[in-house]
């Protein structure tokens, strides 16, 4: 009796053990089967609300757009030549001026005084040379008589000859004196808008002042900076080539606005290794005064125009690990994946080289939630938006809310 109770007891383990082993299996069968069968109902569950666009053809015009600086024609700091007390300001500080303007004075007097010792020397000198003159001419006619002695009329020539340079320093400390007496006078050498002044009136100017008096930036025309990177370089080379002058477009930091059309002026000679980009300069007329020096512009680069393209819009346009793609829908309202080569981007459009055909709908709106061979519902986006807007807007009905409205 002890001996079956005891094969008893070791039995009841492996029992329980199978038990479970089966319990288990079977959980897992079931599991697996509703997984299966939810994918199946995903798969054929509702198709997906697409918006989509037509491919179509179009004479696309070429751009390329970057970030510039705009930077003035020509920046001068305006330092006085000399040293004194200025005295007087002939300009208001932010205001446009001509080349040649006046715009401050300096205390003159000691330079006039000086100006009148040099010519005041110049005269005493030029009375000296003119005696030598008259006196060599004595001589010479002496020395035709045999009256006096060669000598005599070589030593005078020689006095001549040092008055004549004498005269001639004078002249020189004449027009230093004029100069320095001129430069008392500061006038704007191009013509610009003038900063903040750096000097008030009573202080007193040197040459060597950093600062000077003030600065002078040349606004028109005026030039704006961009890079471009080493990739666009050849498009950039091609257009320039065709037509020297390429327009430039400079819009405002938010790309909404334009503030002024311009065009190409040059490229830089080298290209930056560190930044894989090469400066280019535009200039601008700047009329209406939009472009300010140091400002932040959006610059676009017309490079031409190129006919016929097969265009899609860009955001159809998608990247994966083989390259770009699109989504076109066939006609029984499936989508598949189109291998596309792209080309340059003209506005909101992408130029598409190879992969697809005019006429062709591919999809701009929905693409994260599509797979290939999905089954789509093509939307109007426009449509719906603008029906959605009119279903939030109020409801009149003879100049009165509706009842609901009221309540």
């Amino acid at each position: 009796m002890s001996t079956a109770a005891s094969a008893s007891s070791k039995r009841l383990p492996l029992i329980l053990v199978l038990i479970a082993a089966l319990g288990g299996g079977w959980w897992w069968h079931q599991h697996s089967q509703n997984a299966k069968e939810a994918a199946a109902r995903n798969k054929g569950g509702a198709p997906a609300a697409v918006g989509v666009a037509e491919v179509r053809t179009m004479d696309a015009p070429l751009q390329l757009g970057a970030l510039g600086t705009v930077a003035s024609t020509y920046t001068v700091t305006v330092r006085s030549r000399v040293d004194g007390q200025l005295e007087k300001i002939h300009f208001q500080e932010g205001q446009l001026v001509k080349q040649g303007q006046l715009l401050a004075e300096l205390d003159a007097r000691a330079y006039q005084a000086t100006l009148t010792q040099a010519e005041g020397q110049l005269l005493r000198d030029q009375a000296l040379l003119e005696n030598a003159r008259l006196d060599l001419a004595r001589y010479q006619q002496l020395a035709s008589q045999n009256s006096i002695s060669k000598q005599q009329v070589d030593t005078q020539k020689a006095l001549v000859k040092q008055y004549e340079g004498t005269v001639k320093v004078d002249q020189g400390a004449v027009a230093a004196a004029k100069v320095n007496v001129d430069y008392t006078r500061i006038t704007a050498p191009v013509a610009g808008r003038v900063g903040l002044r750096q000097v008030d009136p009573g202080n007193i100017v040197r040459s060597s002042d950093a600062n000077g008096v003030v600065t002078i930036t040349q606004t028109q025309p005026i030039n704006v900076v961009f890079a471009v990177p080493e990739t666009s370089l050849t498009s950039v080379l091609q257009a320039a080539a065709a037509d020297k002058s390429l327009r430039v477009e400079a819009w405002d930091r938010d790309n909404r606005g334009k503030l002024a059309d311009g065009a190409l002026l040059a490229l830089d000679n080298q290209l930056n290794t560190g930044t894989g980009t090469i400066n280019i300069k535009a200039r601008f007329a700047n009329a209406k005064q939009q472009l300010f020096p140091n400002q932040f512009v959006n610059v676009k680069l017309q490079l031409g125009v190129r006919k016929d393209a097969v265009v899609v819009p860009t955001e159809a346009v998608q990247l994966g690990k083989t390259g770009s793609y699109v989504y076109t829908v066939g006609a029984d309202s499936t989508v598949s994946i189109a291998p596309i080569k792209p080309g340059p981007v003209s506005g909101h459009h992408t130029i598409v080289e190879d992969g697809l055909k005019p006429g062709q709908r591919v999809v701009v709106d929905g693409v994260d939630k599509l797979r290939n061979g999905a089954q789509v519902k093509v939307i109007d986006r426009a449509a719906q938006a603008k029906t959605l807007g009119a279903d939030k807007g109020p409801r009149k009905r003879d100049g009165k809310p509706s009842a609901s409205q009221a309540g």
